[in-house]
């Protein structure tokens, strides 16, 4: 007979559950399956913790909006944003679905055209391009999005040098009633950079100014910044038409828009608070459609959109390592995975999950990671049942950011699968190992030698 686990008792109400608006109790919801695979099978052929990406997911996804701009306007097109998610099997599902690449960097230009993405098809954003990538992104006819004055100089220059004909567009900011204002990057509106730039690009013989792009904020709740934006972008263009003749083929909005998860410290959830892409395709087509141009001068609208289409995609699955009683009764849960791997959690209370069934008790729990740091906490407060030691849990809504953005510290990155449309698992990045981090590092002749030998 199994010996009994002993679990010091404290003087604590028991939380049986928060009552919903209706009276009744907010049972925690049993996820023991994703797209019908067994979260336990998962972990148990893949390991734990492990993230799950739903290809079925990011497909829905990605056409319901598109869907839902193009029965408003007659000339969309969204380009993905690599920063959000470059795994490779991941920007595939998105380029086989129709979207170009947005990138920020060489590094992740380069994984765009590895990804087979024509370089037309390639909009380059960013402050930091050096000049040989500037020369292969012209070369490529990529869409080069300038930030800065040095940068435009410096492909005036390399244009001039190598004769080269790129297809440029700058970047503005501007005040869209959304603070702190994001007007660290590209040309300001209301100082008339903007227009400086432009007059500038357009006195050169050598460049083909054929957009105008902004990227107003990330994780926008507020879906009136973006008439702003469309507005001024809509001014710029029209200028640039009445003044010099030129048309603008497009305007660029960016990204920014928000998925369903809870940002720290709302008082709502986000699937109460967050608006819909219905809501923010309202917004930005009619400004466009209303402002006057002909109609076969309408400009292309491109979206950059991300974390939207990707965040409620993404799982990660772990595993209970122990529990423990803070100092002051709480209970706290310790996991396998932690901020190095979960780097959201700084900013979302994600829904978490128990992947199976626990008693009738739910208690406030801590769930802490396995780092040894004090910043390492999950969810600082959630009503879970009293997990064990083996017990698994599933994290929602971890797409975005969590496998661009996350660290090798203290311990090593997990295996990502992902779940095709008829829900066949695919490992498409396997697990670090100590090897493979040792692959760059290099010791000096002098350190080789054991000294405690």
């Amino acid at each position: 007979m199994e010996k009994i686990r002993y679990e010091r008792p404290i003087i604590k109400k028991l939380n049986t559950g928060s009552i919903n608006k209706f009276g009744t109790q907010t049972k925690n919801e049993v996820v023991a399956h994703l797209e019908g695979v067994g979260v336990k099978e998962l972990i148990q052929q893949y390991g734990s913790p492990l993230f799950v990406i739903s290809e079925k997911q990011i497909r829905r996804n990605y056409q319901h909006a598109t869907r839902v701009f193009k029965t408003r306007y007659p000339k969309v097109q969204f380009a993905w944003s690599y920063k959000t998610n470059y795994l490779n099997a991941v920007c595939k599902v998105f380029h086989q679905e129709g979207s170009w690449a947005e990138v920020v960097s060489g590094f992740e230009y380069e994984k765009a055209l590895g990804n087979g993405v024509p370089g037309n098809k390639i909009i380059f954003n960013g402050p930091d391009k050096t000049d040989e990538q500037l020369i292969t992104a012209a070369r490529n006819n990529s869409l080069i999005h300038i930030d800065h004055f040095d940068e435009l100089y410096s492909l005036i220059k390399l244009s001039e040098e190598l004769q080269l004909k790129p297809r440029v567009a700058i970047r503005v900011n501007m005040d869209t009633g959304i603070y702190p204002q994001w007007d660290r990057f590209g040309f300001n509106f209301e100082n008339g950079q903007a227009w400086n730039a432009i007059t500038r690009i357009l006195n050169d013989e050598n460049l083909n100014l054929v957009g105008l792009h902004c990227h107003v904020g990330t994780f926008m709740l507020d879906t009136s910044a973006y008439a702003v934006a469309a507005t001024k972008l809509c001014e710029l263009a029209w200028n640039i038409k009445e003044k010099h003749n030129k048309t603008i083929q497009y305007l660029d909005l960016g990204g920014g828009f928000p998925s369903t998860n809870t940002l720290k410290g709302s008082y709502l959830p986000g699937i109460d608070t967050v608006p819909t892409i219905d809501q923010f395709a309202d917004v930005i087509t009619s400004v466009i459609l209303g402002f006057g141009f002909k109609q076969e001068e309408l400009p292309l609208l491109i979206l950059e959109t991300g974390r939207a289409l990707i965040d409620d995609a993404g799982y990660l699955l772990g595993t209970v390592l122990a529990n423990k009683r803070l100092a002051d009764g709480r209970r706290s849960t310790i996991l396998d995975f932690g901020v190095n791997s979960l780097f959201t959690s700084f900013w979302y209370e994600h829904k978490v999950s128990p992947a199976q069934e626990g008693g009738q008790y739910t208690e406030e729990t801590v769930l802490y990671g396995p780092l040894c740091m004090n910043i390492d906490i999950i969810r600082d407060n959630i009503t879970l049942p009293l997990l064990q030691k083996g017990d698994h849990l599933v994290v929602h809504k971890v797409g975005a950011y969590n496998m661009t953005q996350w660290m090798q510290f203290i311990t090593l990155r997990p295996n990502i699968v992902l779940l095709d449309q008829e829900g066949h698992p695919h490992l498409i990045r396997k697990a670090e190992t100590r090897e493979y981090i040792e692959t760059v590092e290099q010791i000096p002749a002098h350190l080789i030698k054991n000294p405690l030998t």
